[in-house]
């Protein structure tokens, strides 16, 4: 077997084919030669009867129709700007994205020692994933990734790129880092190697690496074609030092600036994050619906959306949004949350059926690779086995000790009556001091509830106020929680119509 072996022989979803393969001009010996190979070969198999057409051989191919000119010119055209999107790590459409599989696993077949078609396969697979969430694309990813760096050798940037990228995608972070700096070392001055470093070192807690990785980058002198991107980048990293206001700033320039779609519309979801997480329920709306608009595939619009509504008090939208976002994409995230908002409504069996969906899905990820102890440990922390969340989570820290682990780590110990080993993953994820920078009404309810049960009523009390300040809707079950414990320490809790 050749190398052709690493590509899954699956066509491609039909859906995803924008246009046909256009027909190729005829060449008069090429086909000639094929066809006395096809009689060769194949003909036996077809009990020997071989056909000829003499006259085809003394006939002139005639021109492309302008039609098919103009198809043909408009299929490249798309094929370019998936290809440039995929390989520079931007966001591409999923009809595009489809066009572009499709015609790179034509690619391979025909030429299986292409090691960049085989990146770009690879990568254009990741991609699709995170749209689709169809896990089954990552072991496809790796193959091709793999077969890229075997014929090209460990020098090949795009294929080093392509892996630190699914490495990111399964939240194998350790992976991520080592291939993401391999690649950096083989082109320091490419770009797109920096952004999936950065989420590497993120989620190792290594914050000042991911600090000193978006400088660098910030550094390089880009185009202004992947300007948005970088500025977006920027805008994560900001966010996750606390600071909002430049991460707002940032994203909206980015949004501003984009040139596709697409990468619009994943900018105007980044704000429209940043929205929800500072409480603005009618900008976050804004926003997601907006990018929606643009993508209608784009991942993360109806899952927001449904987020903003439910807090609106518009709840039958909320659901319909949710539902139609795991129609789109069904992820374990998404399933629990919907659960816990069907549970905070009392509707019991709605949320059971949600909470088994995600059961679902977290056991297609665990087959495709992908590293789900954080959404395992979140969910049996509140709704399962306290100790399993305890016992995973407390491995997921010590593999890639990220701050979302360290919330997460924290609640369940806490919910494990551990309150002061609790608190002191707590302090993690919510003192800017240790790493935790930022601003989550989440983790800030988590330390509260802690500090509360070790009778640290002062900082239990600040700590509780501050979750419903930064978003005084973050969670349709824990948001109650937050009020009815911050009414027990003597202190009204903020009134909700407040912005936060």
């Amino acid at each position: 077997m050749s190398d052709m072996c690493a590509l899954d022989n699956r066509p491609s979803p039909p859906a995803t084919s924008l246009l046909p393969e256009p027909a190729p001009p005829r060449r008069r010996g090429r086909v000639l030669r094929r066809l006395l190979v096809v009689a060769l070969t194949g003909g036996v198999a077809a009990g020997g009867a071989l056909m000829f057409w003499p006259h085809e051989r003394h006939r002139t191919a005639p021109a492309p129709a302008p039609g098919s000119r103009a198809q043909a010119a408009a299929r490249a055209a798309v094929l370019a700007a998936a290809q440039t999107a995929v390989v520079n790590g931007l966001p591409a459409t999923l009809p595009d994205l489809g066009t572009l599989i499709g015609a790179r696993e034509a690619r391979v077949r025909e030429q299986p020692k292409d090691a960049s078609a085989w990146a770009v396969l690879g990568a254009a697979y990741v991609e699709r994933a995170h749209r689709t969430a169809d896990t089954s694309d990552y072991p496809r990813a790796e193959r091709a990734l793999q077969t890229s760096l075997k014929v090209a050798g460990r020098n090949n940037t795009e294929a080093l790129g392509g892996l630190a990228g699914l490495a990111v995608a399964r939240r194998d972070f350790p992976a991520a880092k080592r291939f993401g700096e391999e690649a950096l070392k083989t082109a320091p001055k490419r770009w797109s190697a920096y952004p999936v470093l950065i989420d590497a070192y993120n989620g190792l807690g290594d914050y000042k690496a991911a600090r000193s990785a978006l400088d660098r980058l910030t550094a390089l002198k880009v185009g202004a074609d992947v300007k948005p991107a970088v500025m977006a980048r920027a805008s994560a990293v900001y966010r996750d030092r606390g600071w909002r206001e430049d991460a707002v700033a940032q994203v909206t320039d980015a949004a501003a600036a984009a040139r596709t779609p697409a990468e619009q519309a994943a900018y105007l979801c980044q704000a429209g994050q940043l929205a929800w997480e500072r409480g603005d329920r009618e900008d976050a709306l804004r926003h997601f619906r907006a990018a929606e608009r643009l993508d209608p595939d784009q991942p993360a619009a109806r899952a927001g959306e449904g987020r903003a509504l439910a807090a609106l008090g518009r709840t039958q939208e909320a659901l319909t949004a949710y539902q139609g976002a795991l129609a789109h994409r069904p992820t374990p995230q998404v399933a629990l949350e919907l659960a816990e908002l069907y549970e905070s409504l009392g509707m019991g069996q709605q949320a059971e059926s949600q909470y088994a969906l995600m059961r679902t899905q977290v056991r297609r990820e665990l087959a495709a690779g992908v590293d789900d102890d954080l959404v395992i440990g979140q969910y049996e922390a509140d709704h399962g086995d306290v100790q399993e969340a305890v016992e995973r989570l407390t491995a997921e820290w010590e593999r890639q000790p990220g701050i979302e682990v360290a919330d997460s780590l924290g609640w369940a110990l806490h919910r494990a009556g551990d309150d002061k080993e609790a608190l002191r993953y707590a302090s993690v994820a919510t003192d800017s001091t240790k790493g935790g920078g930022v601003r989550s009404a989440l983790y800030a309810f988590h330390r509260g509830m802690i500090e509360r049960d070790l009778d640290l009523e002062a900082p239990a009390r600040r700590h509780l106020q501050d979750a419903l300040r930064i978003n005084p809707y973050f969670s349709p079950l824990q948001t109650p929680a937050a009020r009815t414990a911050l009414t027990a320490l003597g202190d009204q809790p903020p009134n909700e119509e407040l912005p936060g």
